[in-house]
């Protein structure tokens, strides 16, 4: 993968203020009969921030991203890009600013007809531009994101990563404000997914472009995102920097959705595990900054003796946080024992929970 950007070839939206909000929604309601697709969704972008907003499927992602560009009307409430309202402008309106909105899809989109170069250039043809100066600047493109021998050849041709790196240089190609992804890596295998996402998050970095990712992987957010935002039912029911949230998700819908990558019991424990007695209590033990890297347990042990045998987890780093979850047995024998151990972890900054009782272990 060709990652690095040229700051001569491909120039960077002027920037302004680094706390300016590129987008920003105000209480944005959008129903299809009785049912509430967005339910008084309000966020923001700021400029130079990747935003992922996560979700399972029906929970309102595809709404809110067709709303984003124009596509879907609005029934009340504010979206502004780049300070200006789009919710009460006529088509026509719309057009230049969509031009400030690149768009890049699960599925690519590309044209099987047109070459890569033309693919790519596609957008300021559209616009009007002189074909020397729209083929200069897909070459350029095509160069950023490591397809620059692949300019005369057909998306059949092409692998899938390939394909998701041509709508990445055509969504790019008339300097976007902002850059919209729907899915874009879903339909890839791991490894790829990983080189897009490496791709993106370079583009964000060289260049200052504003990205809001909408997917279903939490994967995807851990990789590049510097905030998450959870929508659920139309709603938006937490939100955070993503170190903060998969450190301690508040929403049921979050601790499901990062169930695949953050640390669980394992089955045949919880299977067993009794919500009045057993021999040891089963306590969750989440961590993050400075405690999860710590001597916490060690501390624990030595002020409680015997108090605690650890059982699974381990430590993960997300924006550069330590990041930490275990599960830990605490005899029952005493009842008193486990309140002191959830005691001396929480005064310690720890999340505790007790999970049940396990019934065959002691």
């Amino acid at each position: 993968m060709n990652s690095f950007v040229s700051s001569t070839a491909i120039a960077a939206q002027p920037q302004a203020a680094a706390t300016e909000e590129v987008v920003k929604l105000t209480d944005v309601k959008r129903r299809f009969g009785t049912t509430p697709a967005l339910d008084g969704i309000s966020l923001s972008v700021k400029r130079g921030e990747i935003l992922g907003i996560i979700g399972r499927s029906g929970a309102g992602k595809s709404t809110l991203i067709r709303c984003l560009n124009g596509l879907e009307r609005v029934d009340s409430g504010e979206i502004l890009i780049e300070g200006r309202d789009i919710t009460a402008l006529a088509e026509q309106d719309l057009q230049p600013l969509r031009r400030r909105i690149g768009m890049i899809f699960q599925h690519f989109n590309l044209l099987s007809a047109k070459t890569v170069e033309e693919n790519v250039a596609l957008p300021l043809k559209i616009e009007g531009v002189a074909r020397n100066e729209r083929l200069k600047r897909a070459h350029e493109l095509l160069d950023l994101v490591g397809l620059a021998d692949k300019a005369k050849a057909y998306p059949a041709s092409l692998s899938g990563g390939q394909k998701q790196r041509v709508g990445i240089a055509r969504a790019l190609a008339a300097r976007p404000a902002l850059l919209l992804s729907d899915e874009a890596t879903s339909a890839l295998d791991p490894e790829t997914t990983r080189s897009i996402l490496s791709l993106l998050k370079d583009i964000n970095s060289k260049l200052g472009l504003t990205i809001l990712l909408i997917t279903h992987e939490m994967e995807v957010v851990r990789g590049i995102a510097d905030r998450v935002a959870v929508i659920d039912a139309g709603r938006i029911v937490e939100q955070g920097q993503v170190w903060s949230v998969f450190a301690d998700p508040q929403q049921t819908i979050t601790r499901s959705l990062l169930g695949g990558i953050r640390p669980q019991l394992p089955d045949h424990i919880a299977a067993r595990l009794s919500a009045t007695a057993g021999n040891e209590a089963i306590l969750s033990v989440d961590l993050a900054g400075p405690q999860a890297q710590g001597a916490l347990f060690a501390e624990l042990s030595a002020a409680l003796p015997h108090s605690f045998r650890l059982v699974h987890g381990g430590i993960d780093h997300i924006q550069n946080q330590p990041v930490a979850r275990f599960f830990i047995a605490v005899p029952a024998r005493d009842p008193a024992l486990a309140e002191k151990v959830v005691q001396f972890l929480t005064a310690r900054s720890a999340r505790v929970e007790v999970l049940g009782y396990d019934t065959d272990h002691g």
